[in-house]
């Protein structure tokens, strides 16, 4: 398992045991959503993984988009709340990542929220900085 690995199964299940993200979403949020998914939902979408490795520590930085998609005849409003929920679950959280890794760092470095081709549809974006070790 890769470190983006565990940091992706850890989101998962802190997002969906987060009352705020949860009381907007249910448990729609998912690495990718099934074909019939009804807005509001949350998927994963692009990461990356840097190598942060020291002297005497193997370290990866890693990058997580999350995807919120609502649809409210256009309207921002829902996404953005949902952005705020994610940020404040994320932000500085304790998580538990499978072995061998360790969170030292997680930060939520931006969100957006912009429109999508279909014009009934608002497209949130978090961005998740993490920082893990390896033991």
């Amino acid at each position: 398992m890769s470190a983006s690995a565990a940091l992706q199964i850890a989101l998962i299940a802190a997002l969906r045991a987060n009352v705020g993200v949860t009381a907007l979403l249910g448990q729609k949020i998912w690495d990718n959503a099934p074909r019939d998914a009804v807005e509001p939902y949350l998927t994963l979408g692009p990461s990356q993984e840097l190598d942060d490795s020291a002297e005497c520590l193997d370290g990866v930085e890693c990058f997580q988009q999350i995807d919120i998609w609502t649809q409210e005849d256009g309207s921002q409003m829902s996404a953005k709340e949902i952005c705020g929920a994610v940020r404040k679950a994320l932000h500085g959280a304790d998580l538990s990542l499978a072995d061998p890794y360790g969170l030292v760092l997680i930060e939520v470095e931006s969100s957006r929220v912009t429109g999508d081709p279909d014009e009934k549809i608002a497209h949130g974006i978090v961005t998740v900085r993490a920082m893990v070790e390896e033991a």
